[in-house]
């Protein structure tokens, strides 16, 4: 099979707002070639000797992704334009030079993985790819294994780590958490081994559900606590009414601020009086206008909590 490759010559500070538009657009997939060097904790986690030589960080980059052959070119360049056009008001996008271009059907699914390495979060929890064993030395109070496959949630992304730090916060014994957009199923596996009572996870993609459940059961927990269901909670009255109304201590979303706009006006349903709507996946450009939806929602902000260009709330 092949592909068309898409190819953006940008700026290092744009590529947050680029691929969160390129994920907007349904590109699969997203590669960044930049300059960049790595940090001292980059180079521990890689387990190389000898480190490739870089040419010295210019500032640019080149942000590629994916599409299907059959789109029609000049309408996808269009969309990329209108959606350049609209970052230009709050990044420097430098050149802007869209190439496209087919592309074999490459291993790019999998070829990231040599990458995934075990690192930690929250200071307390060590995330680790099944593929990967425990480093020496390395100790934690919990540790979670994940094959993310083609679902959003690894835990390094910025994103998945204000939401773990959200839960590590609200978490007890008697917490009862939805997970929205559950992807690879990180959180509702990170909530359960935090102590929480149960959770459950929901999603539109069933290749993301399927791999949740695996995950659940690559961590040894019991798929009665953790539940991970098909479907959409925006669109499907059914569906919510099978989640349950007003029966979660903490509901977790960390998709795109596009989506947890529209999910503010729901989410509110779900919890129990005093509940914690923590909503991550938010590029810092569109922090007021999911602040604004919160509180048209009648939710009451307690925390903003940033970690690069993203942005996640806890709200009540």
């Amino acid at each position: 099979m092949k592909w068309r490759r898409v190819s953006l010559k940008t700026t290092t500070e744009a590529v947050d707002f680029i691929s969160n538009l390129f994920d907007e657009l349904g590109f699969e997939g997203i590669q960044i070639e930049d300059h960049i060097p790595l940090t001292e904790e980059e180079k521990m986690k890689m387990y190389i000797d000898i480190l490739p030589e870089m040419e010295e960080d210019d500032g640019t980059c080149v942000i590629s992704s994916y599409v299907e052959m059959d789109l029609d070119v000049e309408q996808l360049k269009q969309s990329i334009e209108e959606g350049l056009d609209e970052l230009a008001l709050f990044v420097e996008l430098g050149e802007r030079k869209l190439e496209f271009e087919v592309t074999d059907d490459e291993d790019w699914i999998n070829n990231w993985k040599a990458f995934f390495k075990p690192f930690r979060v929250a200071d307390s929890i060590l995330i680790k790819p099944t593929w990967e064993e425990i480093p020496d030395g390395e100790e934690a109070d919990i540790v979670v294994e994940i094959d993310p496959g083609t679902a959003f949630g690894t835990g390094s992304h910025e994103t998945t780590k204000l939401c773990i730090e959200g839960l590590k916060k609200y978490v007890d014994s008697d917490t009862k958490v939805l997970d929205v957009g559950c992807g690879s199923g990180i959180l509702s596996i990170i909530a359960v081994k935090l102590g929480a009572k149960s959770a459950c996870g929901t999603d539109i993609d069933p290749i993301a559900v399927q791999v949740a459940r695996e995950n659940v059961q690559v961590n040894q927990l019991d798929q009665q606590q953790i539940v991970i269901k098909e479907g959409n909670l925006l669109t499907d009255s059914q569906f919510c009414e099978s989640i349950g109304y007003e029966k979660y201590d903490i509901v977790a979303a960390n998709i795109l601020a596009d989506v947890i706009i529209p999910l503010s006006e729901i989410a509110g349903k779900f919890l129990k009086p005093g509940g914690v709507f923590i909503s991550s996946g938010i590029i810092n450009m569109k922090k007021e206008e999911v602040k604004r939806a919160l509180l048209k929602n009648g939710f009451e902000i307690v925390e903003t909590n940033e970690q690069g260009d993203w942005v996640s709330f806890v709200a009540k």
